[in-house]
């Protein structure tokens, strides 16, 4: 569901404006409920919180949600450069460097993608949570979207459930791959002899990468990626199984080329949260995947 109609953002409201039709109705209020959750699209959860803290009223003919209340970043501002590819008020797309976690963890002090997010509202003058909707591995580079509001993050996480963001990464890998290659359906789970590895598991978690295109090179291939599922280390763990570990991964036995294992998000594509309309984000290559592809290249 989206919204096609005319909208604004004043303070912590969002106006809408629904329409004669509901105007009309006997009991605004009940055919504002109706038209919210069926029409508008909004998750019952946010509904009947906003209902609960009166966060839903009439203004003429505009009916008007706080979707933008105060809130706290939940996490330290750390400022730091962030490349920002795509922002509105209901999302915002960054780049994340190499070497830099999305979000911390309980045995690191390191700075994170979502310190670096919080400095970056806080200069803005943007008072709201730091909410990340998926992850990149530490050393993988490219797109990380984040909702603005409790709408859009309900919104897109439902959609990530659906399978209905499409992340698309480009991978340079040991090895001729062969043009059949074209999907990877094999569950992964965690390896026992290595808490940080994952592997090919019978019991493991529901799996599958396709392969969209590659450049095969005599010694590497370069691959782009997009994957149904989301497993930790997936696209490594099952391209290492085929035979073809990333250049520079080495939990996974790659070939020390690169400081890194080469992976980087190119595209991420969704649907906007309130209008629907098609959102695609691309991420220029970092360079030291440029150089690492023309040094490739140069070997064949």
């Amino acid at each position: 569901m989206s919204y096609k109609g005319n909208w604004s953002k004043r303070g912590e409201w969002l106006e809408l404006t629904p329409g004669k039709v509901l105007l009309s109705q006997p009991d605004r209020e009940q055919a504002a409920a109706k038209w919210l959750l069926e029409t508008f699209g909004m998750p019952e959860k946010l509904y009947r919180k906003l209902r609960h803290e009166q966060g839903i009223q009439w203004r003429g003919d505009q009916l008007r949600l706080v979707l933008f209340p105060y809130r706290d970043y939940g996490i330290k501002p750390r400022w730091q450069e962030l490349h920002v590819l795509h922002e509105d008020e209901f999302c915002l797309v960054v780049n994340k460097p190499a070497g830099m976690a999305v979000h911390p963890d309980q045995e690191s002090e390191e700075t994170t993608l979502n310190h670096v997010v919080a400095a970056y509202y806080e200069a803005e003058g943007i008072h709201t949570a730091v909410r990340h909707i998926h992850r990149l591995d530490k050393d993988t580079t490219g797109p990380v979207l984040y909702a603005k509001n409790e709408y859009a993050q309900l919104k897109l996480d439902e959609a990530m459930r659906e399978k209905k963001i499409v992340r698309i990464y480009a991978a340079i890998v040991q090895g001729r791959v062969g043009q059949e290659l074209k999907v990877i359906d094999l569950p992964i789970g965690k390896d026992r002899y290595h808490s940080s590895r994952r592997r090919v598991s019978l019991t493991g978690q529901a799996a599958i990468t396709h392969i969209l295109s590659s450049e095969v090179y005599p010694r590497a291939s370069l691959l782009n990626i997009s994957l149904e599922t989301g497993r930790t280390h997936q696209i490594r763990v099952h391209l290492s199984h085929m035979g073809h570990p990333l250049l520079g991964d080495s939990l996974y036995g790659g070939p020390a080329l690169f400081s890194r294992q080469a992976l980087h998000g190119e595209r991420l594509l969704f649907h906007h949260p309130l209008t629907g309309e098609r959102v695609e984000v691309q991420a220029p290559w970092p360079q030291d995947m440029m150089e690492l592809r023309e040094l490739i290249i140069e070997g064949s």
